[in-house]
C-alpha cells in the first residue's frame, strides 16, 4: 500500500491500481481527488469534507465514486448512484480493495456543542482512518492513522487510544493547527518518550509518499 499524506486528515492510498483518498477537507491539498477511484469521508465537519469540492470532482472524475455517512450524503443530493451511505458494520469493496466500517459519533468538543455522526475506515484490514473519534477497531490492524491534535483531544488521551489498539505503526493526521513544535511534542510523548506504547511512531510530510 501507498499512502500520501495531502494536508491535514486527508490522505491518498494506492493499491493494485485502485486510488483511495480519505477526508479531503478545506485544509487539504486541492488536487486531492484527481484520477482516484472513490472518495471515503468521515464526517461533516469543514476540514475532512467539503460539498463544493466533492461535487466538482465528480463532475470531472467519471469513475469517482463517494462513501460517507448519512448527514454527510444528505449534502450531497442528486449524485445518484455515484453515491452510497456507509454506516458503522458495513463492508464494501472498491475494484477489490476490501473497506469496513466502525464507529457512529464524533468526540465529544464541548458538553454545549451537538456530537455530529462520524465513521472511521479500515482499508484493506490493515490501514484505518478513525475520522474524529478514537474508535477501536475489533481486530488487529498494522497502521493507525491517529487525530494528533484537535479542539476535542488531549495527548494523555491518544497515548492510551494507541495502547488500547495496538497498531505496529502510527502515522499522525489532523495536525494542521500544530506548530513543528507542537508536532515535536506529540511524537516525543505518543512514540516513545513518554509513557510506553510499543509502537513505531512514523510521521509523514504534507505531500510525502510512503510505502508500507
Amino acid at each position: 500500500m501507498r499512502l500520501t499524506k495531502l494536508g491535514h486528515a486527508c490522505i491518498r492510498l494506492e493499491q493494485d491500481g485502485t486510488t483511495l483518498v480519505l477526508d479531503p477537507g478545506g485544509f487539504s491539498d486541492p488536487g486531492a481527488l484527481a484520477g482516484a477511484d472513490a472518495v471515503l469521508i468521515t464526517h461533516e465537519h469543514q476540514d475532512h469534507f467539503v460539498e463544493e469540492k466533492i461535487r466538482a470532482a465528480v463532475q470531472s472524475e467519471p469513475q469517482l465514486r463517494v462513501f460517507a455517512n448519512r448527514s454527510v450524503a444528505e449534502k450531497l443530493d442528486g449524485l445518484g448512484d455515484r453515491l452510497r451511505v456507509v454506516g458503522a458494520g458495513d463492508t464494501f469493496s472498491i475494484n477489490g480493495v476490501d473497506v469496513a466500517v466502525y464507529g457512529e459519533l464524533h468526540a465529544v468538543i464541548h458538553p454545549d456543542i451537538p456530537r455530529l455522526t462520524n465513521v472511521g475506515y479500515l482499508v484493506d484490514g490493515t490501514l484505518f482512518h478513525p475520522g474524529d473519534a478514537l474508535t477501536v477497531p475489533d481486530r488487529s490492524i498494522s497502521t493507525l492513522m491517529l487525530p494528533a491534535h484537535a479542539p476535542w483531544s488531549k495527548t494523555a488521551e491518544l497515548i492510551d487510544y494507541v495502547r488500547e489498539v495496538q497498531p505496529q505503526r502510527v502515522v499522525p493526521v489532523h495536525d494542521a493547527g500544530l506548530s513543528d513544535i507542537g508536532r515535536g511534542m506529540v511524537k516525543m510523548l505518543v512514540g516513545g518518550g513518554g509513557p510506553k506504547t510499543d509502537v513505531s511512531y512514523e510521521p509523514v510530510a504534507d505531500g510525502e509518499t510512503v510505502d508500507f
